[in-house]
């Protein structure tokens, strides 16, 4: 324990940034909850739904780039005040946004304040359990998917209730936002563990940017990144355009994630990290080639487990290895890995699942059934039109007009468009037409956007199989060194791996 602070002030502060944490796994939770909602009402691409989830990541790369290098100057303090400015904001601007643009603005406002909670966070475990960091990380971090869980749970019960609105499901944001800042606003907080040992902050920097296991650190980790949280992301989304209960099987993911992280302490000691990083690679990547053939709820849930099972250490367990291992990094090092993680899954592997979802979701597209269905939905729309109130008829006269584009494109070339084929379908389907004219609508393109979707999931696979011969090598080191060694901040640690 930290000789500068008593152990029930650490259990405070400790309490305190989990609870910070769980804002931000209610609001990844949520903002994923609500994916097929914004993609009906906002007549979204499975492309701009992608930007949306990337935001949410990448701004949280952003924040733990600007900030986390600031830590030790600002005080962490300072950053919680300023990411509970942010979740509050965001979420607002969320729920009241007009369209993609304030959708977009306000998940990136809110990422950036996730970012905050762990530039803050991730050095205030690290400096308040110097002897125990990978296993007191891990149980930090069994509360984002712990409260995956409980914001994920709080949004099926919204739907079981009939109370179907994707913004009191995103307001759900604010509640632990509330306790968070009640717990840690008014707290004195203890300067990180490089300050107090005397590390500069040109020696923090050299430490990140010139040790050669640093480097191959963020590399994996933007590998291990893209395999938990960009399938993640897309999930509910996937699962529910194939029939099935996609948030349950996301709270189910997490609750095992949660579970296993708390009790991570006995992994821990019967594993090294480096061991328990193979063996999550090996795993993560079944359960993830598993859930692209998930076509039941069995299935989906026999295979999530098997993938929960393999990522439920990798963020934690990467953190904890740097900062065991390169302490003098940080926290400009832990800011930076979970930046380089973000940064990779929001700006590439989000809107590229996305993009590959979109593509694979049109191969399915048979052109003549598509277009019969289509110009039925027109005719039927076109007869509703004078029996209902304006702002459902400027709504189905729009989906007319996208869908009789299509229609023409086909007639003239004997093929759909790509993009288009399926924004003239979300149209109809969001129009507020009668269920004859969505249900034939649905019964295309929900199977082709679970089938994009879960093909999706196995183009990440292969990185998996990267990780595990990285992972392997750094294992077979340890062992010929005569196994796992926790590096002290003052002793030299450059030449480490």
């Amino acid at each position: 324990m930290n000789e500068h602070i008593s152990d029930s002030h650490a259990r405070r502060l400790f309490l305190g940034s989990c609870i910070a944490l769980i804002s931000t796994s209610v609001a990844f939770a949520t903002v994923g909850a609500v994916m097929l909602s914004l993609k009906s009402e906002f007549v979204l691409s499975n492309a701009q739904v992608g930007w949306i989830g990337g935001a949410a990541l990448w701004g949280f790369a952003v924040s733990q780039l600007v900030f986390a290098p600031l830590c030790d100057t600002l005080g962490m303090r300072f950053l919680l005040r300023m990411s509970f400015a942010g979740h509050i904001a965001g979420t607002l601007v969320m729920v009241f946004a007009s369209g993609f643009w304030m959708l977009f603005t306000g998940a990136l406002i809110i990422a950036l304040a996730n970012g905050l909670v762990e530039a803050a966070c991730n050095p205030l475990v690290a400096t308040l359990y110097p002897d125990n960091k990978t296993v007191k990380l891990n149980q930090f971090h069994v509360w984002f998917p712990g409260g995956i869980v409980l914001g994920g749970l709080a949004a099926y019960g919204l739907d079981a209730v009939s109370i179907e609105s994707w913004q009191i499901k995103l307001a759900l944001i604010i509640v632990p936002t509330i306790i968070y800042g009640f717990l840690l606003l008014r707290e004195e907080f203890p300067q990180t563990e490089g300050v107090q040992s005397g590390v500069s902050m040109g020696e923090m920097f050299k430490a990140t940017f010139t040790t050669p296991l640093m480097l191959l650190a963020l590399v994996c980790i933007a590998m291990t990144g893209s395999v938990e949280l960009g399938p993640n992301r897309w999930v509910p989304a996937v699962m529910e355009s194939g029939g099935l209960p996609g948030i349950l099987v996301l709270v189910w993911i997490n609750g095992l994630m949660a579970v296993m992280r708390y009790r991570a302490g006995d992994v821990v000691h019967r594993l090294s990290p480096t061991g328990i990083l193979l063996a999550s690679a090996v795993v993560a990547g079944i359960g993830l080639y598993w859930l692209s053939y998930a076509e039941t709820g069995v299935v989906a849930f026999a295979a999530a487990t098997v993938f929960a099972l393999g990522v439920c250490y990798f963020w934690p367990t990467m953190l904890g290895f740097v900062s065991e291992r390169i302490p003098k990094t940080g926290a400009l090092g832990l800011g930076l890995m979970g930046a380089v993680a973000m940064f990779t899954v929001g700006l590439v592997t989000a809107p590229q699942m996305g993009r590959i979802a979109d593509e694979y979701a049109h191969r399915q597209f048979e052109p003549e059934v598509v277009s019969s269905v289509l110009e039925s939905s027109v005719q039927q729309l076109r007869e509703d039109i004078p029996t209902v109130p304006e702002p459902v008829a400027t709504d189905m006269q729009t989906a007319i007009d996208a869908s009789s584009q299509v229609v023409d494109y086909y007639e003239e070339t004997g093929d759909l468009p790509e993009l288009s084929t399926a924004d003239a379908m979300r149209l109809i389907i969001s129009s507020g037409a009668e269920k004859s004219v969505t249900q034939p609508v649905n019964a295309i393109l929900g199977p082709a956007d679970n089938y994009g979707g879960r093909i999706s999931f196995r183009y990440v696979v292969p990185l998996c199989g990267v990780l595990a011969i990285i992972f392997l090598l750094l294992f077979l080191g340890d062992r010929k060194r005569g196994g796992y060694q926790v590096v002290r901040i003052n002793e030299h640690d450059g030449e480490d791996g």
